[in-house]
């Protein structure tokens, strides 16, 4: 053992300045101020932590000239330094000197077959707002017994002057027109053929760069895949397994060690100052410390049996909802106050415009594990919060034991991403039979998963409509495989969804795929993003399906931080007619706010089939409806859908032909599938080609 981590040796008697008692005899559940906090009139740093059943703590000062030797032990005395559950010292600037980094070693006896503490392992404070990585940082250190000490991560002690000038970027409010985009940070540039400088690639700053494509193309908010901090040496390229809450990721940024935060920062700010809303894909449901197998880095060393859900195995000791080893248990009330802490740090100091909650269903959960199917307690303090209250909250409406999509969702007023939406178009588009009137009820808004009745007055945007994310198949793969080919993921092609509901058009694959395959793939790639773009509700899809990305058929890269996980530009050049249709399906939208109301569309809309009448049949394969715009000031809007796979012929069911304008048809190649002024009708009978979308406008009167 390290001698200096040896705190039981450390005196009793504190050799820093003793703690304030006003300063902290607070009733307990009060919000003490957690983490390392910089006060800048005493010239001091507050530190407090969380440690419900330790018997001893000591905070551990570091200097970049020696990360394994703490410059200052300070072992907490429960009389002077202990309020509640809560671990607090305060310590002048003059004491802490060249000290640049922190941790904690806490002791105890174990409380559960759960934990047990291990005062050799260095801590990392789980309120850091700044994660540093010594060169000798070891993942494996973490996961055996004995001293990590110059091996751990720790935590930075921030500026103690650092301001930033968020003048002129208030935050764009999009609702109508809202488009999102869901990128990974470092996948979106780290490409060679980006087109962004090197020394940029794959970094906050290389997003910067890109704005300007993501402008041409008219998204309006993007949804960052997770950037809190996780563990660099844990196989896990789209960082679902956070290390910490507070800190972004900072092997995403270009300016070097502890500059993180003033480049996610200036990214944000460059966001707004577009015009773009940025979105967070949070993970709280879990970390990355894992089963009792897994690495000792902060919350299990803090006190495993507070953060985490337990099971009634001591064998598998760690209860697995997320199906990543481990739970947090937000039966707890700090770990619900840690969660709610994180995002007003998101919000008050990064400007964050929302949150995307990964596995949502696990906030649903009580200290047992079972389903809370009415008032969740974090649901409500989230609503109440009033900076939290007023964001685009999103949720993932599931977990690996529940599925509480729509109104199972304990979050009344939270938006919801809709796998319904999902599964039923990609099956629809692909020719199952049996899919008109769900097709019908997507189109819609989705209101028997949303309704707008008395009782529960949901609002139609709360459907976030997609087809693809991150998690499966790109849109381009969709329409080439028929099974996902994961095998370079290492897990024997085990891992993955396997209920894709995708189809290759015929032939596996791109490698000597017929011309007619290839051409067809691109019709129902605009045939997708068209009904998502005609859909009530609001509209998300991934980086890349403008352009045709492919993933070679693995719908679950996790692990693939590679160009099978980058995005390949160079696709961007070859596919210039795909990115014009879905540019230009983006504008149609924004100008016809009939499509996204806040309500769903009602006597508005009539629903037509080849004839007058929409044909509901099992076997049917097609539908068309008008959409009237008067009630929005807006032009009505006439659909036809041949997901069948001959050529059908639609009779438009209302107004005179020469009244309408054909803007789309996705059965002509491009330029002709997309007219900016449109093509008049000539007469009202309309031949739609096999696995097409048309789309007419009436100009309002």
């Amino acid at each position: 053992m390290n001698p200096s981590l040896q705190v039981n040796s450390v005196p009793t008697t504190p050799t820093t300045t003793p703690v304030r008692r006003a300063t902290w005899e607070q009733a307990e559940g009060s919000p003490l101020p957690l983490g390392a906090t910089w006060i800048e009139e005493e010239r001091a740093f507050n530190f407090a932590v969380h440690a419900e059943h330790a018997e001893s703590v000591a905070l551990l000062l570091y200097t970049p000239a020696d990360l394994v030797n703490p410059l200052l032990a300070y072992r907490f005395n429960f009389l002077r330094n202990k309020s509640g559950r809560i671990w607090h010292c305060r310590i002048p600037l003059s004491e802490i000197g060249d000290a640049r980094y922190y941790g904690y070693s806490v002791s105890g006896e174990a409380v559960s077959y759960m934990h047990s503490f291990d005062p050799q392992k260095v801590l990392l404070d789980p309120y850091a707002k700044c994660v540093f990585f010594p060169p000798e940082f070891d993942r494996e250190s973490a996961m055996r017994e004995g001293p990590n000490a110059g091996k751990s991560p720790l935590g930075v002690l921030s500026a103690r002057h650092s301001t930033f000038n968020w003048k002129e970027s208030s935050a764009p409010q999009h609702e109508s027109d809202a488009i999102i985009y869901e990128l990974h940070v470092k996948g979106f540039t780290k490409n060679p053929n980006s087109g962004v400088d090197p020394s940029r690639a794959g970094t906050y700053a290389g997003l910067v760069e890109k704005i300007p494509y993501l402008k041409e193309l008219g998204i309006t908010v993007v949804e960052l895949m997770p950037v809190f901090q996780r563990d660099p040496q844990e196989a896990d390229y789209w960082g679902y397994m956070p290390l910490n809450f507070f800190a972004p990721h900072a092997q995403y940024a270009s300016t070097g060690a502890d500059d993180q935060n003033l480049e996610f920062k200036t990214m944000v700010k460059a966001f707004h100052e577009a015009g773009i809303g940025v979105v967070l894909d949070v993970v709280y449901n879990h970390t990355c410390e894992g089963d009792h197998r897994g690495p000792i880095y902060s919350y299990k060393g803090f006190d495993a049996a507070s953060y985490y859900m337990t099971s009634s195995d001591p064998t598998n000791p760690y209860a697995n909802y997320s199906g990543t080893g481990n739970t947090l248990n937000f039966g707890r009330g700090h770990v619900r106050k840690m969660v709610m802490d994180s995002l007003r740090y998101w919000k008050r100091e990064m400007h964050i415009d929302g949150f995307r909650f990964d596995l949502a269903s696990v906030f649903s959960r009580n200290e047992d594990g079972s389903l809370n199917w009415g008032h969740a307690p974090i649901f409500a303090e989230i609503a109440g919060d009033p900076e939290l209250g007023k964001l685009r909250l999103i949720a993932e409406p599931w977990d690996t034991g529940a599925f509480q999509l729509g109104r199972g969702f304990p979050g009344i007023t939270w938006l919801q991403w809709n796998g319904r939406f999902r599964d039923d178009v990609r099956r629809f588009v692909k020719g199952d039979s049996g899919l008109v009137p769900d097709l019908m009820r997507r189109l819609y808004g989705s209101d028997d998963l949303f309704p707008d009745d008395r009782a529960d007055a949901y609002h139609a945007y709360q459907s976030v409509n997609f087809l693809t994310s991150h998690d499966g198949f790109t849109l381009y793969d969709l329409v080439s495989y028929n099974t996902k080919h994961n095998w370079a993921n290492g897990n024997n092609n085990q891992d993955g969804m396997d209920a894709n509901y995708s189809w290759n058009c015929g032939y596996e694959g791109d490698k000597g795929a017929p011309d007619e395959v290839l051409a067809l793939r691109r019709r129902q790639v605009k045939n997708f993003f068209c009904l998502l773009m005609l859909s009530n509700g609001v509209p998300m899809f991934r980086a890349g399906d403008e352009f045709l990305n492919t993933q070679f058929g693995n719908n679950n890269p996790y692990n693939q931080d590679n160009e099978t996980g980058w995005l390949d530009w160079s696709q961007l050049h070859t596919n210039q007619d795909s990115f014009r249709f879905f540019k230009n399906m983006i504008s149609f939208r924004k100008r016809h706010p009939s499509l996204s109301r806040s309500r769903f569309w009602r006597e508005d809309v009539t629903w037509y089939g080849t004839g007058e009448k929409a044909d509901l049949s099992h076997d049917s394969h097609s539908l068309a409806f008008c959409l009237h715009g008067a009630s929005q000031d807006d032009d009505d809007i006439y659909v036809m859908i041949n997901a069948y796979w001959d050529r059908l012929e639609f009779q438009v069911q209302e107004g005179k032909p020469q009244e309408w304008m054909r803007i789309v048809d996705t059965g002509f190649l491009s330029p002709d599938d997309f007219s900016g002024v449109g093509e008049p009708l000539q007469a009202a009978g309309y031949s739609v080609a096999p696995r097409s979308v048309v789309v007419l406008v009436r100009a309002k009167k």
